[in-house]
């Protein structure tokens, strides 16, 4: 068939039908050429997208405006509640020691209020251990030297605009996957407008900073595997007769993107050290793809060594980058004196190492023990915490973290009914969340089935963000670390609506029921979010009102 202006990309691109052989009659040759007939709604959009510059404001406004409205959701009234909210006690207050002294410093107890009455230069020079590198801090501490360290709303910029690049990335990432700007746009609206999405934009926590880098690798690897793809397919046109391994072929220095993959997870690591998973997982992921496709050109899978080839061209295009960035993150506490265990092997007697690692430097030596001490804390964290959520759970949102919680009586800041509140609650999205799930086990069977490698792609995502965790059963974890693979289950969700919207060119009545299904769930999420919205900002409600959004018992 002929595409039309408006169709969008290869969601409505089918195969020319072959022509009919003469003896069946020019009467069923044109029936193989007739146009089908569109609905309405698809024969609007044909004719809003009628020109190449129609077209082009479509694929550059459709993500803006998605962005533009995570912007409003995540930006409006930032700096409100005026208080510290959960973690930020630990997090506003290390970014602001680290902007003055290059490490992280200690504070008083029951300091969190004069902090945020503005009495931000309490600390003290002594060093405070602290449980997570300092990259999402050093982070944190650009909104509160540009707004000021006692403007609530410096405090959480960073992560804000964190949210709101991460809307933008998912748009155009899932075009990508999709091949349709329609789809990408609703995988960016639906992370735009989803409660645990908008919750983490707007404290100041670290983990939307591991979510962001995660995913910009994630695009990097999609650009690698693209660009790697074209350049062995030119490659094998130019081999000569006698052949040539492919194994190597242009991959080890001609890779820039997974050069950009391996800085960024190092970036990640350097926020939490579940940016490692994200490096572990998409290492392996590209090792795989890069066997497949070299399989597809005519190498061996195993008789020329392509595993133990390119394994190592991974290894050396991601692992040492991402090591040296994660190194890097620490500069504040390698370039001061003052920074906890900096100066721990002169501390006492007989702490150097000794035989055949006498040699590593003292400072070497100083950071070794200091991220064997994290690492001790971190697996061996198991506090008891009224919110903590089983990562077997996660997926069922079975406990959402309470962020914030203000109650309030008749008189009291406006309130008019007997009991008011202001809360902060990480509850997703219902109808975003539990779709999205679904469609992670749709597109499980999209791969197992028809081998589909997008499928496999916004899979590993997901599984690089969440099996890991499954380790950890017995340790203090909750529900909002799973904003570290949220982008790809909007993204599956996406594709699973793509299927259920159909192409342009299908017969009527399945069009017209798709379309009607996607509108119906993009309303009542968006309904929803409208309704849940008091609940993720702080806004302040009747108790009553709050009380309708616990539809789970053990969301409250």
């Amino acid at each position: 068939m002929t595409l039309r202006p408006g169709d969008d990309f290869d969601q409505l691109v089918e195969e020319s039908p072959a022509p009919a052989p003469a003896s069946e009659g020019a009467g069923r040759h044109a029936d193989a050429l007739r146009e089908p007939r569109l609905t309405r709604l698809d024969a609007w959009w044909g004719r809003v997208l009628s020109t190449p510059t129609r077209q082009r404001v479509w694929a550059w406004g459709g993500p803006a405006l998605v962005t533009l409205v995570a912007a409003i959701l995540r930006l409006w009234h930032l700096g409100h509640p005026d208080a510290l909210v959960f973690d930020e006690t630990y997090y506003v207050k290390d970014a602001w020691t680290l902007h003055n002294l290059g490490y992280e410093g200690t504070w008083p107890n029951d300091v969190d209020g004069k902090f945020a009455a503005g009495q931000t230069s309490l600390y003290t020079s002594a060093a405070e251990f602290i449980a997570h590198p300092p990259l999402g801090k050093w982070l944190i501490s650009l909104g509160m030297w540009a707004l000021g360290p006692s403007n609530p709303a410096g405090w959480r910029l960073s992560t804000a605009i964190a949210g709101t690049v991460a809307v933008l990335l998912v748009t155009v990432i899932a075009r990508h996957l999709l091949k349709s700007t329609l789809l990408g746009v609703l995988a960016g609206f639906f992370l735009a407008i989803d409660g645990q999405a908008i919750v983490m934009s707007r404290v100041s926590l670290l983990d939307n900073f591991v979510m962001l880098f995660a995913l910009m690798a994630f695009g990097a690897i999609l650009l690698d595997r693209h660009r790697t793809k074209r350049k062995l397919d030119e490659w094998v046109v130019r081999m000569d007769h006698r052949g040539r391994d492919l194994a190597w072929g242009p991959a080890l220095w001609n890779r820039p993107w997974l050069i950009v993959a391996g800085l960024l997870l190092g970036a990640a690591t350097g926020v939490k050290w579940n940016g490692l998973y994200f490096l572990a997982v998409f290492a392996v992921y590209t090792i795989a793809v890069d066997m497949a496709a070299r399989r597809r050109v005519g190498v061996e899978f195993w008789g020329t060594g392509t595993l133990f080839k390119q394994g190592p061209v991974t290894f050396v295009l991601m692992i040492p980058i991402a090591v040296v960035t994660y190194v890097a993150t620490w500069t504040g506490w390698f370039v001061t004196k003052g920074g906890y265990y900096r100066e721990w092997v002169t501390s006492a007697p007989g702490l150097h190492w000794t035989g055949a690692l006498a040699w590593v430097p003292d400072v070497v030596q100083n950071f070794w023990h200091y991220q064997a001490g994290i690492y001790a804390f971190n697996v061996g964290l198991s506090t008891p915490h009224p919110y903590q959520a089983n990562p077997l759970l996660w997926l069922l949102m079975q406990r959402p973290t309470s962020m914030y919680y203000l109650g309030l009586t008749t008189g009291q800041e406006g309130c008019t009914a007997d009991r008011c509140g202001q809360a902060i609650t990480g509850i997703a999205n219902p109808l975003i969340w539990y779709a999205a799930v679904i469609a992670c086990l749709y597109l499980v069977y999209r791969l197992v089935r028809h081998r589909e490698w997008q499928s496999g792609a916004i899979l590993i995502g997901v599984a690089a963000g969440y099996v890991p965790w499954l380790m950890y059963l017995n340790r203090t974890v909750f529900q909002f670390y799973t904003i570290a693979f949220e982008p790809y289950l909007v993204i599956a969700l996406a594709a699973a609506l793509g299927h259920i919207l159909g192409r342009r060119t299908d017969d009527e009545i399945r069009r017209l029921s798709g379309i009607r299904v996607v509108g119906i769930l993009v309303i009542v999420a968006v309904l929803l979010t409208a309704f849940y919205y008091p609940m993720w900002t702080a806004i302040q409600e009747p108790w009553s009102f709050i009380n309708l959004h616990y539809w789970i018992p053990s969301w409250k």
